[in-house]
């Protein structure tokens, strides 16, 4: 199970999350049969989306983060809720990559460079929040960043990382998301700027022992930082055998009709978890009968 901390500046004007999501992301790999640079890029996505998720004021809001880069692993896709559990989906699970130019997984050659990143928020409310600002690097963590500043206008460093061994097992995955709020003074953000300049890389840390409260107090070292909260979060998926009929019947009567005509079972599998549910025509003349109830 991964875990996020949040820790906070003494004058709580800085807060930042981190995450270790080595379970998550070997739950990716698990559940999509990903290729190593999928695997990095869906689990950076799905870090990305938990923590901005986790701490959501609802208990039932949801954020749902794509991307669409024109890169040969197509739409990536994760969604969290409010306390940063998360699932996630990817059009081509298996993109093969040669490293990029300082030896690294080619994420944004599979995710691609020319597209945005739509940020939908339910919060419970008639219509949901949605933004969206063109790609900056398809690298994930820089595109958060961009979007955080351009449209909800919260400086802010995401920073997320996942390395995958040579025989495609998770080495580790984590991240962090610092965000500065309106009344923050320029010595605060000064201190900050030092300290990311200062760190290495979130998979080295993690390869060098530190913890995730280390690495949010690391990140606000200066500003006399607290530990905030701990939580632990979870690859978790929220499909149900009730909620797959809800979307059957949302076909209309007459495609299902069509379903019923046909005189075979259906199967539909979730893109998520890869759970199947199958439905018997009768079962399928069952919901036409409910749904004009």
């Amino acid at each position: 199970m991964g875990r996020i901390v949040r820790a906070i500046s003494k004058d709580a004007s800085v807060v930042c999350s981190a995450i270790d999501g080595k379970d998550i992301v070997e739950e990716i790999e698990r559940v999509h049969k990903s290729s190593a640079v999928v695997t990095a890029a869906l689990g950076r996505l799905s870090m990305g989306t938990s923590l901005l998720g986790f701490g959501m004021k609802g208990e039932d809001d949801k954020i749902t983060v794509k991307i669409e880069g024109g890169g040969p692993a197509g739409q990536l896709i994760a969604v969290a809720d409010s306390y940063g559990n998360v699932k996630a989906d990817v059009m081509q699970p298996v993109v093969e990559l040669p490293p990029n130019a300082i030896g690294k997984l080619d994420v944004a050659g599979a995710v691609g460079t020319d597209g945005a990143i739509t940020v939908i928020k339910d919060l419970g409310l008639k219509e949901p929040y949605v933004g969206q600002v063109p790609l900056v690097s398809g690298e994930i963590a820089e595109d958060i960043t961009a979007y955080l500043a351009q449209s909800e206008q919260v400086p802010s460093v995401c920073a997320l990382g996942v390395l995958v061994n040579s025989d495609l097992t998770v080495k580790n995955a984590g991240g962090f998301l610092i965000q500065v709020l309106p009344f923050a003074s320029d010595e605060v953000i000064t201190q900050i700027e030092k300290n990311i300049q200062a760190m290495q890389s979130v998979t080295a840390l993690m390869e060098n022992g530190r913890t995730t409260d280390e690495i949010a107090l690391m990140a606000l070292d200066g500003l006399e930082p607290n530990v905030l909260d701990d939580f632990k979060v979870d690859y978790r998926c929220d499909c149900s055998r009730e909620r797959t009929e809800r979307v059957l019947i949302s076909l209309g009567s007459k495609e299902l009709a069509d379903i019923i005509d046909d005189g075979k079972d259906i199967d539909i599998k979730c893109h998520f978890c890869g759970k199947h549910y199958s439905f018997t025509p009768d079962e399928v003349r069952s919901l036409i009968s409910e749904s004009k109830e």
